[in-house]
């Protein structure tokens, strides 16, 4: 009974008896898309009250699966939700990447899908680079040491039939960085897998016509040897895309390969967080977008078209969601 009056006070006196869950949203490095697009999202949560969210800045999908599945703690009401690229969560989720064998990120579940990431190689005009195979000889940053960026560059690379040791210099740098050396010409080109734009590159364009030189992305045909290897290793979360030209300023659109972005959280996350958390993100779609360009492809009906397709469950939240907005059933 004294418990019972006890309650009723706090409530009488507007005093929350539970918390509200404290999402920390692991990001990206500074440059990348991902920094900002979960920085944006964490205001967006916060304004809406959903949850009490914070974003941290990583070196990517893999840190923040790591922090997903390590990190997350159901008794101290945290939880740690992750940015990742789909290839890098299917690893994670089955265990084929080595940081996840001995413990897959099992309990890792997709709330929505964001935007697909461009696998970029990036070089200027006055290198000569024009295909993958001109990378030999050269001096070359295949991106951070673990990174999903990584991880891609060397598949693209074993497709294509180039070795890291037939570089001239290898060097594992952030996107940021990787523009910075291409500008002052220690790097010869870089891989970074990333939104479009990135701005990073589109500062980098900038700074490259200033000098009388001009950016340049090697271009991998779709149906080349080497995105045909790529694309059997992800199938269904590797796919064609194409640059237009305006993007970064090249003298024409630039065919590659991209895979896709999702946001995911543990299933220890509450369901009514989850479903606050997407309730949040969908009403308030413009402020995304007006944040971050590659919000533009952030949709419900994007998210919808993973379903039952993709091999990481959604979160229950999530599916509550997507079905009272009549998407699945």
């Amino acid at each position: 009974m004294k418990r019972a009056l006890a309650l009723f006070a706090l409530l009488a006196l507007g005093v929350s008896v539970a918390q509200k869950p404290k999402v920390a949203i692991g990001t990206g490095s500074t440059g990348g898309v991902f920094f900002y697009y979960g920085t944006a999202l964490a205001d967006i949560l916060n304004k809406e009250g959903a949850v009490e969210a914070q974003p941290v800045q990583t070196g990517g999908s893999y840190d923040n699966l790591l922090l997903l599945r390590d990190r997350t703690n159901p008794r101290a009401n945290i939880y740690y939700c992750a940015l990742s690229t789909s290839d890098s969560a299917y690893v994670a989720y089955t265990g084929e990447e080595p940081r996840f064998r001995q413990k897959p990120a099992k309990s890792a579940r997709v709330l929505f899908y964001m935007y697909p990431s461009f696998i970029h190689i990036v070089t200027t005009e006055k290198t000569g680079i024009k295909v993958v195979q001109d990378l030999r000889g050269k001096r070359v940053s295949t991106g951070q040491p673990g990174s999903s960026s990584e991880n891609l560059a060397l598949l693209v690379l074993q497709a294509a039939g180039v070795s890291p040791d037939s570089f001239s210099k290898r060097e594992r740098l952030p996107v940021a960085e990787s523009a910075k050396a291409l500008a002052e010409g220690t790097l010869d080109a870089f891989f970074w897998v990333g939104g479009v734009p990135t701005g990073s590159l589109v500062e980098l364009s900038q700074t490259l016509a200033r000098k009388g030189d001009r950016i340049y992305l090697v271009p991998i045909d779709p149906k080349s040897t080497t995105a045909q290897v790529a694309l059997k290793r992800f199938p269904g979360l590797l796919d064609t895309y194409r640059v237009p030209k305006e993007v970064y300023g090249t003298r024409t659109d630039v065919p590659g390969l991209a895979t896709g972005n999702i946001f995911v959280c543990p299933d220890t996350l509450p369901e009514e967080a989850a479903y606050a958390m997407m309730k949040a993100v969908f009403e308030n779609l413009d402020t995304l977008r007006t944040a971050v360009a590659s919000a533009r492809y952030t949709s419900l009906e994007a998210t919808a078209r993973l379903y039952g397709k993709f091999p990481i469950p959604f979160h229950p939240g999530a599916e509550r969601y997507l079905k009272e907005k009549g998407l699945i059933r």
